[in-house]
């Protein structure tokens, strides 16, 4: 899922949005387009800094607004960024850095007199205002509520999108990469985590050029990236809507036989621009999902496979290269159900205290006892009793270890333990 369409679920993005796909050939990757000479670029090679938090921080950070009455980051989402040394994204011969180091690559050779300054280390923890308000999300907008977000504080969020870093960034560069890892209440599957990692671009030029002529450069680049990750491909754009870009686009690639959606992309809204001074200029900007495109290119089947420290994992890839990932194993699930009562009369309590119960609070649960060796967490049955109008879920949990069997006793001992963490902090009544 691109930066563009996270945490914008797909209903809500093409919601009143004119959707033309339109085909498009590819392009040669050296095509440049005759404005760009005609209207020189702003930015010149300079050092710039922006504040960045170590690792260290971030988890004193955490730990300090742990006991704050708005903090909804789990155990298991700390543990995470505890453990590992370094980012994925910037994790030598892993997959996201690969895929990462190659997009930087291209736009350094895309333009080489423009210098596209990256930033892959800045803190995911991120104001409120940077998260959302200097974004023109809406303030009833779904992305903010704590079903959908971690809340370190009532002002601090665990970034949901790397745009979180735009409008602060602005104002100290023309053109810019920013990629990092992202943090999102979402559901449990193949293709779903709670922390992913995102890459957006930027690019600024001065009054004088016209809407269509960015909107050509832009496209006109993104294909050339397209054509630089997957070959030569069938490729079509097709109209959205984004908050903070107007017009706004997504790319799609005819890839294994299907459309796939790359990206998301479009102008920079012009209040954004203002707010960071930049009056008179515009610019265009994209986003990606890293992981996305690394489970086509790669072949990964399961996103959980990411965060494996497995060599039969890890020494399947090299720098600078893409190799299609050979499955070393593949063991059985096991499937286990746990259904229970949800008052509808007054909102259930949830993790973080009396709210509306989401079906995110479940899954959180199930994440924070079960950890990665949960598969797939789906709603297979929901009713309502007619006469108390108690409504009732019935969920299926799929367990599988990627690297191992799992056992029935293990398992049987796990599905007791969610059982009882969700009767104990979502006070739902177990069937």
């Amino acid at each position: 899922i691109s930066v563009f369409s996270r945490p914008f679920s797909s209903n809500v993005i093409r919601n009143g949005a004119t959707i033309r796909p339109v085909t498009v050939r590819p392009r040669s990757i050296s095509t440049q387009i005759s404005f760009t000479e005609a209207a020189p670029f702003l930015c010149q090679r300079r050092c710039i800094s922006y504040p960045s938090l170590r690792r260290s921080e971030v988890l004193s950070v955490l730990g300090s607004a742990s006991s704050h009455l708005s903090n909804n980051v789990p155990a298991s989402i700390i543990d995470k960024i505890e453990r590992r040394e370094a980012a994925l994204h910037v994790t030598p011969n892993h997959p996201l850095s690969i895929i990462r180091t190659s997009i930087e690559n291209y736009w350094k050779t895309k333009h080489p007199s423009i210098k596209f300054d990256s930033f892959n280390d800045l803190s995911p923890i991120v104001s409120v205002k940077q998260n959302f308000d200097d974004l023109l999300i809406p303030q009833d907008h779904v992305s903010r509520s704590q079903s959908d977000t971690y809340y370190v504080d009532d002002t601090r969020v665990l970034r949901t999108h790397t745009s979180a870093h735009q409008s602060d960034i602005l104002k100290l560069s023309k053109a810019f990469l920013v990629s990092g890892d992202v943090y999102r209440r979402d559901e449990i599957d193949s293709s779903h985590y709670p922390i992913f990692h995102q890459m957006e671009g930027v690019r600024i030029f001065d009054g004088e050029v016209s809407e269509q002529d960015i909107v050509s450069d832009l496209k006109e680049g993104l294909e050339g990236l397209a054509l630089t990750l997957f070959g030569d491909v069938e490729m079509r754009w097709v109209d959205a809507y984004f908050p903070f870009t107007n017009p706004s686009f997504e790319l799609e690639i005819y890839y294994g036989g299907e459309w796939l959606e790359v990206l998301g992309c479009g102008v920079v809204q012009r209040k954004i621009l203002n707010d960071a001074g930049l009056v008179k200029e515009k610019g265009w900007a994209f986003g990606l999902g890293l992981e996305r495109l690394a489970m086509v290119l790669f072949s990964i089947p399961d996103i959980r496979l990411f965060w494996s420290e497995d060599s039969r994992f890890t020494s399947q890839f090299v720098d600078e290269k893409v190799t299609k990932f050979i499955p070393y194993s593949k063991y059985p699930p096991c499937l286990k159900d746990i259904s229970f009562w949800i008052d509808s009369g007054e909102a259930a309590t949830s993790l973080q205290g009396r709210r509306p119960y989401h079906a995110n609070d479940f899954n959180e649960a199930v994440r924070t006892v079960a950890g990665d060796l949960v598969e797939r967490v789906e709603l297979v049955d929901s009713f309502t009793n007619p006469k108390t109008g108690r409504k009732s879920h019935c969920y299926r949990i799929t367990y599988r270890s990627m690297d191992r069997n799992l056992t029935n006793v293990e398992i049987d001992d796990l599905q007791t333990k969610v059982r009882e963490f969700v009767a104990d902090n979502l006070e739902v009544e177990l069937r």
